[in-house]
Parts: structure tokens; sequence; C-alpha cells
């Protein structure tokens, strides 16, 4: 039979096809059209929970850090309203002879102090100068000595072993604003740094996904996320001269 059909018209056979059948007056899913939908479905929820995985792991890895770098942001901001008292400890001190005698030859204009000095100004001063240049000069050698949250130096009369240490303590917020901005930390702080703008930028990607796959039940998502790129611009643009 090619067709069914009455008075009023007829139905090809050729219209009827694996995907649909019309019935009481709708169409009816059929097993392809079903199945490509379950992909579809499962395709999202895999999507969902690996997004869902990476930024909570991220977010895990980075919350402490996040934190700290919130907080001392704050600080950095107002740090001319934050005041602070520096503690200054200056230390004097007299070289053996027998380490002094080492001085005397002319070394490279910013070699390192021999390390016998170096080994006797960590045992009597406590005082880390190994890896350190020198500005040498006929009268002495100075060794600069910069750390997070102060500064420090130490200087060394080449003739007579004279000593001067000074160091200086601006507290623990200056501290925390130094490991903000990666002063003097040396390079293990710095690759974690690195390595934290790298989980930052993982939770910030994850959470940009999440929120495309959601934004059809969250008719505010792109709003917001524009709202948030016009602000700080609108700030740039109109009050930065």
């Amino acid at each position: 039979m090619n067709a069914i059909g009455g008075d009023n018209g007829a139905i090809g056979a050729g219209s009827i096809n694996a995907d649909s059948v019309k019935a009481g007056g709708q169409i009816k899913t059929g097993p392809i059209q079903a199945a490509s939908g379950a992909i579809d479905v499962n395709r999202r929820s895999f999507w969902l929970k690996t997004l869902h995985r990476w930024h909570w792991i991220s977010a895990a890895l980075s919350l402490v850090a996040l934190l700290l770098f919130s907080v001392t942001g704050i600080t950095l901001n107002h740090a001319a309203q934050i005041e602070s008292e520096p503690r200054v400890v200056n230390v004097k001190e007299t070289l053996p002879a027998s380490l002094l005698r080492s001085l005397k030859k002319q070394p490279a204009a910013d070699a390192p102090l021999p390390g016998a000095v170096n080994d006797w100004l960590a045992d009597a001063l406590d005082v880390r100068t190994a890896g350190r240049k020198g500005e040498w000069s006929d009268a002495d050698v100075y060794v600069s000595l910069p750390r997070p949250g102060g500064d420090a130096w130490i200087s060394i009369d080449r003739e007579s072993g004279a000593i001067e240490y000074e160091r200086t303590d601006r507290g623990w917020i200056a501290w925390l604003n130094d490991l903000h901005k990666g002063r003097n930390t040396g390079a293990a702080w710095r690759w974690f740094i690195d390595l934290f703008a790298v989980a930052c930028l993982l939770f910030a990607f994850t959470g940009l996904w999440l929120l495309q796959l959601h934004a059809r039940q969250r008719g505010k998502t792109w709003p917001l996320v524009v709202a948030g790129l016009a602000i700080p611009l609108l700030v740039i643009l109109l009050f930065m001269h």
C-alpha cells in the first residue's frame, strides 16, 4: 500500500519515517532522536561533574593564599593610614685577626665574603651572608641583606676588622605586604606565586564555564558578568587621570 487516506487527503508512505509517528495530532519522538537527546544529557552531565571537580580542587588549593592576597591587597591600598614604628637593631663587633687577613686580598668588585667569615658571622651574630654579593672598596666591604618586612646590612672595615650590623623590622603587616609583592622573598616564594596564579586561573575559567552551563536557568548570569567588567572599566575611564 502506497498511501493511507480518505476523501480529505492522503499521507504518503514516504512521509512516515523511523524517527516520528503521527498520533493524536502530536509528533512522538522516535528512537534516534531519543538516543541523541540522551547523548546530549550525558555530555552535559560529564562536563558538569568534571568542571565542578576542578573548580573545587583549584578553590581548595588557592583558598588560603587567596585570603592572604585579598587581605594584603587592602593593607597595601591603605598603607599610608596604617601606622607602623620600625624597630632598629644596631650591633658592633670586631672580626678576629685570623679572619681579617682574608679580607686584605683584593677580590672582584661584587665577590661574596670568604666562607670562613660567613661562618663566623653566622655563629657570632646570627647573620647569614653566604651567597650574598659584597660591595668592596679599599676601606671596607659592605653586604646588603634585604628581607621581607624589613632590611639589614653589614659593613666590615678591612683594616681594623670593625663590624657594624644594622637590622630594621617594620612589623608583621609590612612582612605580609612584601609577601604579596614578592619583595626580597627568594626564588621559592616567586615560584609559589606563579603556581598560585595558575590555580586562580583554573578556578576562574572553570567558574566561567559553569556559568555558561547554568546561564539558561539563571537569567542574571551574564548581566552580572558584564557588570563585573564594566564597573572597574568605568572607574578607570572616569576617575584615573
